[in-house]
């Protein structure tokens, strides 16, 4: 337990003298030990007795030097000072307008302070006249007022009102604490309650004290809800505050080293080099007690000079938890799995066997490649692979690859810092595979990321860390790969568009997702499926059922729910030939295994049709001065029902090529249409 401070009071008059030490005393009682001294009663003559402060009445001595005289070299010493309590002045106040009424004192010096004083706090409705030992009694005076110095009152007075001894003012108070460093005692309930008993006219002085008051307590609030230890000095580099978490991290007491020297207390804690050098010094690891602490330390920089600094200090391996957990949270967020291999509809022995290929590949951790058409669903696979796997309580983040520019797609998935590139937001921003931390990522299309990309994603893949754009930490991630392409790596790979050594990484584990044309009897599954969520009332003729199961789905399971939308707004009960799409029959007439359309095939049925809705697509686009890529022509195609893959897209482009008509960019660049191709269009359209 901490030594008693020792206060010593000094008074003219011993009732005073005591009367102030029961003041002092009810506040600072249990921490220090009060003595008081009288100049009446001869207690306070010669040198007394060394104590950390002195408290003197004005009238105890005549001078300054005369009090210097009884106090020990090197002592502190304040003056006291005096007010009333709120309780006894409202008995003022009662007293009728104009009357007059002695006020009653031990000196006249002592009389005419407290009437200034009772002026200050509003009892100034009546006429006050000064009454001591020794003055002339006026005559018509029938009221007087008194601080317990009744055996002064005149006897013949009808009304004697004692308003007790004068207090210690709270701001008396309020400086020794600070005198004697025992701030955190002005929080205190008994504290507050004398405070707010103890008249004052100084209201300035309360405002800014009730503020300073909040304001460290929302310090001290904030400091211990903190995560991260925090310790502060002064700008004498004394330590002032230490939260309980830094107590934890520094298995030392903050009671025991307030006031004391930070670097004494704290060696490893480089608190003079930063008031030294007014800068922040960046968090470095630092053993401490057996275990890795990362200690930051920071100026309190105000108008040019520093007045302070802090020390954040967090447990190494606390960190990584908390951003763990952090990224954990996302899950929440809408990064997570919509779907099981309960959602995957059909029975047919092509789809039962490819969930139960990929519902023993989920139990694994390496990398899954999805291969398939346009519109097998590969993603529903992913989402189902991910709520399969040891993984499922982490965030599932899926991102179409061939949807973004190259360098968004950088952003993207690596994330940025501040300042990295024109319009990155203020702090910087995840990547992907950050939110993806202890989850899954799905790449879709994968095949359409640059070589440069590549590299950068087969480094994580190996290393299993990433570094953001424009940033120079590196962050540990741990994330499972799912991709998905709908088409051949390989050729991808042999003419050098891929590279080989991300395609054997990726190509871990591959699964193919069958066509619907290899599905049988799934189809009607799916399609009664999509007729009851888009709520048709519809049934197929037996002709129509026939055509079906013979028709090819090049779009896929996409293409079919767009075929059961089409039904429904015949507004047919029941379909039959007539109500077909005309794109669905034009597309049935095509030989099933179709050559990619070369340029002078695309000018005969169907193709025309194509040829010409890709066209006006590259042409609106030309007109918005802007390119446009596969993957916005196949939305947009999926939009006018038409159902055409991104290989027969590609195809038609291709062909376009060849003609002059469009200049076709590699990786996501898009398409634009040359001055041939506006003028076919033009001309086709005048």
């Amino acid at each position: 337990m901490a030594e008693k401070k020792k206060i010593s009071i000094i008074a003219l008059d011993p009732r005073a003298a005591r009367s102030y030490k029961r003041d002092v005393e009810s506040l600072f009682g249990e921490v220090a030990e009060v003595a008081a001294f009288s100049v009446m009663d001869g207690s306070a003559t010669g040198v007394l007795e060394r104590a950390d402060l002195f408290a003197a009445s004005t009238d105890a001595f005549g001078s300054a030097e005369e009090l210097a005289r009884h106090v020990p070299m090197g002592c502190q010493t304040m003056a006291i000072e005096v007010s009333f309590r709120w309780s006894e002045l409202h008995k003022l106040k009662e007293l009728p307008a104009g009357s007059r009424v002695l006020f009653v004192n031990f000196t006249q010096t002592m009389a005419r302070e407290a009437i200034a004083q009772l002026e200050q706090f509003g009892i100034n409705h009546i006429q006050w006249i000064p009454y001591f030992p020794g003055a002339k009694l006026e005559e018509d005076v029938h009221i007087a007022v008194t601080p317990d110095e009744m055996r002064y009152v005149p006897q013949h007075i009808a009304t004697k009102i004692n308003l007790g001894q004068r207090v210690c003012t709270s701001g008396m108070m309020i400086e020794i604490a600070l005198r004697l460093g025992l701030e955190h005692l002005l929080e205190t309930p008994k504290f507050q309650e004398y405070f707010r008993s103890i008249a004052t006219s100084n209201y300035s002085f309360d405002q800014m004290f009730a503020r300073s008051i909040r304001l460290e307590s929302q310090f001290h609030i904030l400091m211990e809800s903190l995560d991260d230890g925090v310790i502060g000095i002064n700008e004498k580099g004394e330590v002032f505050a230490c939260s309980r978490h830094a107590e934890e991290i520094t298995r030392v007491s903050a009671s025991l080293i307030m006031g004391k020297r930070g670097d004494e207390v704290f060696p490893y804690i480089p608190f003079s080099q930063c008031l030294r050098e007014k800068r922040s010094l960046p968090a470095k690891v630092t053993r401490v007690n057996g275990a890795n602490i990362s200690i930051e330390v920071v100026p309190v920089i105000r108008q040019k000079e520093c007045i302070g600094a802090f020390a954040i200090l967090q447990k190494f391996n606390e960190v990584e938890a908390r951003q763990s957990e952090l990224r954990s949270q996302l899950f929440h967020k809408g990064y997570y799995a919509k779907y099981g291999f309960e959602d995957v509809i059909g029975q047919s022995t092509a789809i039962l066997r490819t969930k139960e290929v990929l519902r023993r590949m989920a139990a694994s951790e390496s990398p899954v490649l999805l291969i398939g058409e346009t519109g097998t669903g590969k993603e529903l696979f992913a989402h189902a692979v991910h709520r399969a796997s040891n993984r499922r309580e982490g965030p599932f983040v899926a991102i179409n690859v061939a949807a973004f520019p190259e360098n968004l797609l950088e952003s993207e998935l690596f994330g940025y810092e501040e300042g990295a590139f024109t319009g990155a937001k203020k702090g910087g921003r995840p990547g992907l595979f950050e939110l993806a931390h202890k989850g899954t990522l799905f790449l879709d299309e994968v095949e359409g990321m640059s070589l440069p990309l590549q590299v950068k994603l087969l480094r994580v893949l190996q290393e299993k860390e990433v570094m953001r754009v424009g940033g120079g930490r590196i962050i540990h991630i741990d994330v499972r790969i799912v991709a998905a392409t709908n088409e051949s790596l390989e050729a991808k790979v042999d003419e050098g568009s891929f590279r080989r050594d991300l395609y054997y990484r990726l190509n871990t584990l591959p699964a193919v997702i069958p066509p619907l044309a290899q599905r049988g009897d799934d189809l009607f599954l799916l399609l009664d499926h999509f007729r009851r969520e888009l709520h048709g009332d519809f049934q197929l003729t037996m002709p129509v059922r026939d055509f079906l199961k013979q028709y090819r789905w090049p779009g896929n399971i996409r293409e079919l729910r767009n075929v059961v939308e089409y039904f429904i707004y015949t507004g047919h009960r029941e379909i039959t030939m007539d109500d077909l799409p005309p794109t669905v029959l034009r597309r049935s007439r095509e030989p099933a295994a179709a050559p990619v359309p070369r340029q002078e095939d695309l000018r005969n049925g169907w193709q025309e049709d194509a040829f010409q809705f890709v066209l006006e697509q590259l042409y609106l686009a030309s007109e918005a001065q802007a390119p446009i890529g596969r993957e916005a022509l196949l939305q947009k195609a999926r939009e006018a029902h038409i159902p055409l893959s991104q290989q027969e897209i590609r195809g038609i482009l291709t062909g376009m090529a060849e003609q002059g008509l469009v200049r076709v960019s590699r990786g996501r660049g898009g398409s634009r249409l040359t001055p041939a191709g506006r003028a076919l269009w033009e001309n086709g359209h005048s």
